[in-house]
């Protein structure tokens, strides 16, 4: 007869979950240790690389004066302008495409052709005929999130059973009806998830377009600090873009993607309760 193995006490699983929750740090103490150890040994020129404890503090001055909150601001509402419009162009063309399959594949070519040329690569002629500013940078997230959602958009209407449209209309129900309860909702999943994919590639698309294309933002205090050499306001700029990516995803997006996985059953019941 085997024995059952005992079941983990309260405390014992608060802590796995703790120490779960801390694992993801574990590779941004490993790079902070060797950054921190390189500098100590070799001692670079500030110029090249500077301490932690110089971005630390160079990141206090910039908050206390104003600066830093200014050139965020600025940022995220850049990205709030043209993620918005991305996402609402995007959905909207990728739905209507995804319900017909010939149009979807006659635009396949011409999407992916557009796809495939950056954002960045527009700023040259798009200088011209916006200028510098923040018409510049909503252009450059735009032409980044509209794609990729669009074509979650296509794909996750195109993977709806068509067995579960054909049950409900069998109920009754109408086109618009169906489109609401079934197709919409099948699809939802893919959308967040190009929505998620979207606004990480438009936070980095603005931040390149700022280096070039516009009077403020992270991207602008960057590329201003390279002319005075520096670096400590340069790397402080870097980490902050990160951090701010990472909250985005996971405190924002991630919980956004996982509850509409879990509302609409594309996970196991087991996965659903923590098992």
């Amino acid at each position: 007869m085997s024995a059952v193995a005992p079941a983990a006490s309260p405390a014992r699983l608060r802590l796995d979950r703790v120490a779960w929750m801390l694992l993801p740090a574990a590779p941004f103490v490993a790079v902070l240790a060797a950054w921190a150890a390189y500098w100590q040994i070799v001692r670079p020129p500030a110029a090249t690389l500077p301490s932690i404890l110089a971005v630390v503090q160079v990141v206090g001055d910039i908050a206390g004066d104003g600066r830093l909150g200014a050139n965020v601001l600025a940022s995220l509402w850049r990205l709030l302008l043209g993620a918005s419009l991305g996402i609402l162009t995007g959905v909207v063309a990728g739905f209507a495409t995804g319900l017909y399959r010939g149009i979807s594949e006659f635009l396949s070519p011409l999407v992916i052709f557009f796809n495939a040329i950056s954002g960045i690569v527009w700023l040259p002629l798009m200088i011209g005929w916006l200028g510098i500013g923040t018409a510049l940078a909503v252009f450059v997230i735009w032409n980044t999130v509209f794609f990729i959602v669009f074509q979650n958009t296509v794909l996750g209407v195109q993977l709806v059973p068509e067995v579960l449209e054909q049950g409900v209309r069998a109920l009754g129900a109408g086109r618009l009806e169906t489109l609401r309860s079934v197709t919409l909702p099948g699809a939802l999943p893919y959308i967040l998830s190009g929505i998620r994919s979207g606004l990480g590639f438009g936070w980095r698309a603005l931040i390149a377009a700022e280096l070039v294309g516009a009077p403020s933002g992270l991207g602008q205090m960057i590329f201003a600090a390279g002319d005075y050499h520096r670096s400590d306001i340069i790397i402080a700029g870097c980490l902050i873009i990160g951090v701010i990516a990472i909250a985005m995803d996971r405190w924002i997006l991630y919980p956004i993607e996982q509850r509409t996985v879990q509302r609409w059953g594309l996970i196991t019941d087991a996965e659903k309760e923590g098992v």
